[in-house]
């Protein structure tokens, strides 16, 4: 198999997932969770088990009555129970 090339580096598909996240701390992400809640805040930090730090955060939370929102200065989140990541944060549509 042939080494990648400086044009296959700057493609993003051509990334690892980790240097894909690597890209986006200090921008906005929207993060979905296993269960029934979502995540979008600025990536501070994460970690090899993608555990990560988010700032100025919404919660959105999937509830029987509809979708609550909260409002958090800071959340660190367990790699584990992150299903989904989405660069740029949340569409302006959906939120």
């Amino acid at each position: 198999m042939a080494l990648p090339t400086k044009a296959m580096a700057t493609n993003p598909s051509q990334l690892l997932p980790s240097e894909l996240v690597d890209k986006c701390v200090g921008s906005r992400i929207w993060v979905i969770m296993k269960g029934e809640k979502e995540m979008v805040g600025t990536l501070r930090g994460f970690d090899v088990y993608v555990n990560m730090v988010l700032e100025d955060v919404i919660e959105y939370e999937m509830t029987p009555e509809g979708r609550r929102e909260t409002k958090l200065d800071q959340i660190l989140l367990n790699g584990n129970n992150i299903a989904l990541l989405v660069p740029g944060g949340m569409p302006e549509d959906t939120a």
